[in-house]
């Protein structure tokens, strides 16, 4: 094993329990497949009350998301983080407004996605994710930049994934009628011309994979944890 001193200290900007928890244990698991039994580097983990952020999301109060963000971020530089990542897809469309300001440099989530679906071939890839995220440009813009394609689902998919999201899976909960959701939507965009699915909420893993998606999928959670974990390995990300 290397010294722990060896490796960059990961902060984790965290808004909902579960996309950040699971992150978390992927860093962990990726870190131990990696570097060796049992191994990662040093990870630090601070997060506002989910309340704090849909307050301000519900009053599409952006500015006001990244303030939070940004509390966290002077946080866990505070606590010796050497840069940073945010386990939750809606809330990057704030971090622009605030990166600046930032105390430590960001991995930024669609940055890593688009890396992956580069790698892997995709052109076109289909959204899923909150009604917030799907209507922002986060994706669309920077995996423009890369010349790939997205492809967003209509309003009554867009409305129903949104209710799965935050009323069933922020709480951990994974119904069979949601997978079944799922796959509908993910079905439709199979049928539209998309190569890959972009699981574009941090929680959406917990429901769907490549065991149960008509379209490969990016999973948005684990990319960044692989991300970070190279990163503060010193590997490419």
């Amino acid at each position: 094993m290397n010294p722990p001193d060896s490796y960059q200290h990961i902060g984790i900007v965290a808004c909902s329990a579960e996309g950040a928890a699971l992150c978390y244990r992927s860093i962990c698991h990726e870190g131990a497949r990696l570097l060796g039994p049992y191994e990662h580097p040093e990870l630090s983990m601070h997060s506002h009350s989910l309340a704090a952020y849909m307050r301000c999301i519900d009053l599409d109060d952006w500015h006001g998301v990244g303030e939070l963000m940004l509390a966290s971020a002077h946080k866990l530089a505070a606590a010796g983080a050497d840069f940073l990542i945010c386990p939750d897809n809606t809330i990057h469309q704030a971090l622009a407004l605030v990166r600046s300001r930032s105390p430590l440099p960001w991995l930024h989530i669609a940055d890593v996605a688009a890396a992956e679906a580069l790698a892997r071939g995709y052109q076109r890839i289909g959204l899923t994710g909150t009604r917030w995220m799907l209507d922002s440009e986060v994706y669309p813009e920077r995996f423009a930049a890369h010349g790939l394609a997205t492809v967003r689902p209509g309003l009554a998919a867009r409305i129903e994934i949104n209710r799965i999201i935050m009323d069933e899976l922020v709480s951990g909960e994974c119904k069979p009628s949601a997978v079944a959701y799922f796959q509908k939507t993910i079905a439709r965009m199979k049928d539209g011309g998309c190569d890959a699915v972009l699981l574009g909420c941090t929680e959406i893993p917990l429901l769907m994979n490549n065991g149960n998606s008509p379209l490969p999928t990016l999973d948005t959670t684990r990319l960044l944890a692989r991300a970070a974990l190279r990163h503060a390995s010193g590997l490419p990300v």
